[in-house]
């Protein structure tokens, strides 16, 4: 797939590349220089602030499932 290197030096990631990973964004990669003309594109992990909103969006709250109390108060 082709894109194009904006006069800023940007470069669009595809929208269909986007909506198959679920890249938002905002959100950061690394690039690495391999060879002349060949370079490498990394997604950074996300930070646990994102996954926790992620979480809290989620539109089934059924999968959350309490834990019981690990407390010794009732021994």
């Amino acid at each position: 797939m082709k894109t194009t290197i904006s006069t800023k030096g940007q470069i669009v990631l595809p929208a269909e590349f986007r909506e198959q990973d679920g890249i938002a964004p905002g959100e950061t990669f690394e690039v690495e220089r391999l060879n002349e003309g060949q370079y490498l594109l990394r997604r950074q992990p996300a930070r646990t602030v994102g996954l926790m909103n992620w979480l809290r969006s989620c539109p089934s709250h059924d999968w959350f499932q309490p834990l019981p109390s690990e407390s010794t108060d009732e021994l």
